[in-house]
């Protein structure tokens, strides 16, 4: 039975905003004001240019370095004038029309003669986000090209080979390489599409497996010296997106319209692989407006932004973030839950590093560790507001999940808890101007402030039963894979925000640690963090592919993959989440872009 295929929005279920009564479409129309604190603090009002002196140092001590988000209420009911397909019943005839090619691509699936052709077939699949239909005829393909012979093949192919195989965790040696080693210890290349291949698949390493080693820094070197002198071309593209994000680490969706183009370009993919993956695209895109609508509706509905002026309007980032951790129509109840989720992350985060006083916050732990905001008489009434409308969510949350799956909720209520009070320590460490006096130690505290344990939980408390109560414990118990998934955002994050965090009052990086630590300087404190990044990078490809793991669904194991890949993406290079205009590019190719022309 196929998992994640087209789930028909309009054919199979009413329209996505009727679907949970749980949530309220009414927009307030009050602005109230936050009235002053016991501490003798203002609170902030609903116009920044309204605050008294108080409340004003409080927004200001960290003004100017968050840019305002540029979407607003824009895609609030938003239809595209440009989008053809945009009924109910064109949106059936597009499904249809989808289902019929993805017949006769399935059919070329089993019909691929080649080990190579397989591959390559499979890697455009993927690359153009189509994989989601074709679960089943990739599986079998999989396990016939894992005993293939590849000792006749040239060495793209055969990392080609590797990283797939690997990807889909299959315990493939490194040792295919060994014979394409040279007597100067690089590898034998026909051209920089081997050396691209060798560079991505090298980065599914695991501990130990000094080849691979050997070969990312072989490749990496000479593709960094050939770049330069490369014409514009995809190849050239795709060399530097590598070099960025190796591509197993990269966020399939984000770049999967411009794989669209990339093939049609280059005519290297058969005409009806390009013609679903243009309609697949254009019917995601109307899946994912509808929730995006929904999801804003909800943002609006809790009137965060007039009543808690600190915080940022982020609605539409965290829900591109969210198609980063699964893009299929099938989850779409899991993607709003999840924005959800991760839209209160970044009000608790903005709360307390923004915002609140050391005992505010000390006194908000506590209301959530009761789960009750009787006791908040102390905190400002914005704060009193915040905790209401996260409280209120979370029954709206529950009220999306069937009878049989209100077990979930305790999960996703303990670890917002355990977010809250690492939060908490956070702002003692800075208060007290603690720097742990080793990376270890610090990471002990600020895996859990980054939140993966508590979206890694989230992720999966709107999936369907294949997100079993066993599953709920393997994530609760923080497995190793977890583990990972939070050491590499605490590290891609300090690297990418050390130089802006200097500026401001803000807690101890681990880049601050390791200086203590080793009495070195910033550069080699940076550098020897990027290394062990990388090592984190291995105990989680170590973890991917551990077969105690076999356990429990790939396709839960997956959304964990996911959320590291958006981890990479959204902390690297001037980190975009932050920086929140370097995204509006692929906001506007996967969600306002005209859809492509597909004669249905």
């Amino acid at each position: 039975m196929r998992t994640c295929s087209y789930i028909s929005a309009a054919a199979a279920s009413p329209p996505l905003r009727q679907q949970w009564p749980g949530i309220s479409w009414r927009r307030h129309s009050r602005q109230l004001q936050c009235r002053q604190s016991q501490q003798g603090y203002s609170a902030a009002r609903t116009r920044h240019d309204d605050l008294d002196d108080h409340g004003d140092s409080r927004l200001r001590q960290n003004a100017g370095i968050f840019q305002p988000s540029i979407w607003g209420d824009f895609f609030l009911g938003y239809s595209n004038p440009a989008a053809p397909n945009s009924s109910q019943q064109q949106q059936i005839q597009m499904e249809e029309r989808a289902d019929k090619l993805r017949e006769e691509v399935a059919e070329m699936i089993a019909c691929s003669t080649t080990t190579a052709s397989r591959l390559h077939l499979i890697d455009a699949l993927e690359r153009l986000c189509l994989d989601h239909l074709f679960e089943q005829e990739i599986s079998a393909a999989l396990a016939q090209v894992e005993t293939a012979d590849v000792s006749d093949c040239d060495l793209g192919t055969v990392s080609l080979w590797f990283c797939l195989l690997r990807k889909h965790r299959y315990t493939v040696s490194p040792d295919v390489f060994v014979r394409f080693k040279d007597e100067e210890g690089g590898f034998l290349v026909d051209g920089p599409k081997d050396l691209l291949n060798l560079y991505n698949a090298s980065h599914m390493r695991t501990h130990g497996e000094v080849i691979l080693e050997e070969a990312v820094l072989f490749s990496q070197t000479r593709l960094e010296r050939m770049i330069p002198y490369m014409e514009e071309s995809s190849l050239a593209r795709e060399i530097k997106s590598s070099l960025e994000i190796p591509l197993p680490r990269r966020v399939r969706i984000y770049e999967s319209k411009y794989y669209i183009s990339a093939y049609e370009k280059d005519a290297t993919l058969h005409e009806t692989v390009l013609q679903l993956a243009k309609l697949n695209s254009n019917i995601m895109q109307l899946h994912h407006r509808q929730e995006l609508d929904i999801i804003t509706r909800w943002w609006k509905d809790i009137d965060i932004e007039s009543r808690l002026p600190f915080a940022r309007d982020r609605i539409v980032e965290c829900y591109l973030w969210i198609l980063g951790v699964y893009y299929e129509p099938c989850y779409s109840r899991a993607r709003i839950i999840l924005t959800m989720n991760i839209a209160i992350v970044t009000i608790v985060d903005d709360i307390f590093y923004s915002y609140a006083t050391p005992e505010e916050c000390e006194l908000f732990t506590k209301c959530m560790e009761s789960w009750d905001s009787k006791g908040a008489r102390d905190l400002p009434e914005c704060m009193k507001f915040a905790l209401e409308k996260i409280f209120n969510s979370y029954e709206t949350i529950e009220n999306m999940l069937r009878q049989e799956e209100k077990y979930r909720m305790p999960y996703l209520r303990y670890f917002a808890k355990d977010l809250v009070r690492s939060y908490n320590k956070g702002v003692k460490m800075l208060q007290e101007g603690y720097i742990p006096k080793s990376v270890e130690e610090h990471l002990k505290v600020s895996m859990m402030t980054g939140g993966c344990p508590f979206l890694s939980c989230a992720s999966l408390v709107g999936m369907h039963d294949i997100a079993t109560e066993e599953c709920f414990d393997w994530v609760s118990s923080v497995p190793k894979m977890v583990q990972a998934l939070s050491v590499i955002l605490r590290l891609v994050d300090d690297l990418e925000s050390y130089e802006r965090e200097r500026l401001i009052p803000h807690v101890a990086s681990t880049i601050d640690s390791y200086m203590k630590e080793h009495n070195v300087s910033i550069e080699v404190a940076r550098g020897q963090i990027h290394v062990l990044k990388e090592e984190s990078w291995k105990d989680f490809n170590s973890e991917w592919l551990n077969t105690d793991n076999n356990a429990y669904p790939k396709q839960i194991l997956e959304r964990i993959f996911n959320l590291t890949r958006t981890m990479e993406f959204m902390y690297n290079q001037g980190e975009n989440f932050t920086n929140c205009h370097n995204l509006k590019d692929t906001v506007h190719s996967l969600l306002l872009a005209e859809p492509f022309a597909i004669p249905i």
